[in-house]
């Protein structure tokens, strides 16, 4: 619906008219009468049905010249939300939660405890190491490596004689051991 500059009522001046238009073409102040203001149009009063209101109010349109029904602003449909899943919900995130809690704490507490045994038994057997690392320093000392050698049947020998590889010179005289085995020994 197109209206003219000039036949637009609501200037002062034109057509005899005082009451200003809305620029939107919207209704006009001559149209407003006690009906009209029935309905509230701020805040949640804008959403409730007045009391006093038997049937819709009606306006005309000036193009078809035929009644429109006034259009209202429906309240929104209530929001139904099922409790009983949401409860359930939280009940599984709280119980999940607490049982994490629960399984975490009972995990720390049997690594501490395996932990503990573990430490000792490293420290048992930091121990072990020690006493056999002291009888292989026994064992290996000169004194100790004689003896043995001894019980074994080995007697002392002379000087050593050497062999140079590269041309095969012997240097020192061999000579065979002479000595009288131990004993303790096997050929004794």
């Amino acid at each position: 619906m197109t209206i003219d500059k000039r036949d637009r009522p609501g200037r002062v001046g034109q057509r005899g008219t005082t009451a200003g238009a809305p620029r939107s073409g919207g209704r006009t102040t001559e149209r407003r009468d006690n009906t009209a203001r029935r309905y509230a149009t701020q805040g949640s009063a804008a959403l409730q049905e007045p009391a006093s209101v038997q049937e819709p109010v009606r306006f005309r349109d000036t193009a078809t010249e035929e009644t429109v029904p006034r259009l209202r602003v429906a309240p929104p449909a209530p929001v139904a939300v099922p409790r009983a899943p949401f409860i359930a919900m939280i009940l599984v995130v709280v119980v999940g939660g607490v049982l994490g809690v629960l399984l975490v704490n009972t995990k720390i507490n049997e690594n501490a405890i395996r932990l503990g045994t573990l430490q000792q038994e490293q420290s048992h057997l930091d121990l072990k190491e020690q006493q056999l690392k002291k009888e292989i320093a026994q064992h290996e000392a000169p004194n100790n490596l004689a003896a043995q050698a001894r019980k074994l049947g080995l007697v002392e020998s002379g000087p050593p004689a050497f062999i140079r590889l590269p041309d095969g010179r012997v240097i020192g005289v061999p000579q065979p051991a002479t000595g009288e085995p131990s004993i303790t020994s096997p050929q004794g």
